[in-house]
């Protein structure tokens, strides 16, 4: 069985060579070249790709995929919000997905990236480094005795809520489902309640139709002023605009990302010596209560593992003809 493994870095192959042994009939040929429509001519003489969330894994990819007859992707990841999966399933192309690679490492980012909006690290950091010792514009709020509002208590959800309770924080939470591990210390309530109520929102939702746009500007409005803002789930469920408008209201204490809608060409990439002047991204970044990072909720050494271990047993379900929890199409 051999996959041919889209973008790979560096860390890909090592942690994937590292489980390698433990599923034999299983060969990876990784490339640097991201899975799109042109570059799905290269998969020849393979059973399967492996794509990341930054592929494009649509219609025109599917098609070329079909005709080179590949009949498994697999997402070494958890959003698959970038394949077609109605035209995977008419050509009959399993896709399959990792779940939970580890709740924990995207958890304890979005806690760090609180924390570090809220105390202004970054610019703590660069001041010091600069022998610049006053604590003019650092100034942050206690997170204890304050209440965090987790959107979508999932598995990683779940790790958030439980990280908050453990910094004595009251915990609310919205989801369309409610998480019974949690009913001893979350409280459910509304959307429009947890806006309302919460002095620290993290999003931990999938980005589905539902959720496209979530939060916008009239979802910003109903915020506290003075809220700590984090989303470490996709990028999508903000509509970065309406985002944009609402720090130059004033309306957050500080705001924390590791995923944002125009992240696609940034990700994983050095972009250091490019101009991009008319790039949503530099405009986030002009605003000094704003820490971005580039989508390395998913980067622990236990996490890549888990990612590795569950992509490949997910090869030999699907060479198997086996359908799991880890099937969307």
């Amino acid at each position: 069985m051999k996959i041919l493994f889209y973008a790979a870095k560096t860390y890909d192959q090592k942690s994937f060579d590292g489980v390698l042994p433990r599923f034999p009939g299983i060969e990876i040929e990784y490339i640097e070249e991201e899975l799109g429509p042109r570059t799905a001519l290269m998969a020849e003489n393979v059973d399967a790709v492996c794509a990341f969330v930054s592929a494009d894994v649509g219609a025109a990819t599917l098609d070329v995929l079909a005709q080179r007859g590949v009949r498994t992707i697999l997402m070494r990841c958890a959003g698959y919000n970038n394949v077609d999966t109605q035209k995977a399933k008419e050509l009959g192309i399993a896709v399959k997905i990792v779940p939970g690679y580890s709740p924990e490492a995207v958890a304890e980012l979005a806690i760090a990236l609180a924390l570090a909006a809220n105390r202004r690290l970054y610019k703590a950091y660069n001041k010091v480094r600069e022998n610049d010792f006053s604590l003019k514009n650092l100034r942050g709020v206690n997170l204890f005795g304050k209440t965090a509002g987790i959107v979508g208590t999932g598995k990683i959800g779940a790790a958030m809520s439980r990280i908050c309770r453990g910094f004595g924080m009251k915990v609310i939470a919205y989801d369309v489902y409610e998480n019974p591990s949690l009913k001893d210390f979350v409280e459910y309530v509304s959307l429009d309640e947890l806006l309302g109520r919460s002095d620290l929102i993290s999003l931990h939702c999938p980005l589905l139709d539902s959720t496209y746009h979530m939060i916008d500007i009239e979802a910003i409005k109903k915020m506290k002023d003075g809220v700590i803002f984090v989303n470490t789930s996709r990028g999508a469920l903000v509509k970065t605009d309406d985002l944009i408008e609402g720090i130059r209201l004033g309306k957050f204490l500080g705001v924390g990302l590791d995923v944002y809608e125009e992240e696609t060409g940034n990700v994983f990439n050095d972009r250091s010596d490019e101009i991009m002047e008319h790039s949503v991204t530099a405009r986030l970044l002009s605003f000094p209560n704003v820490i971005i990072t580039s989508h390395q909720g998913f980067y622990t050494m236990e996490a890549l593992e888990a990612i590795a271990e569950t992509t490949l047993q997910n090869m030999m379900d699907a060479a198997k003809g086996e359908r799991t929890g880890n099937d969307v199409a």
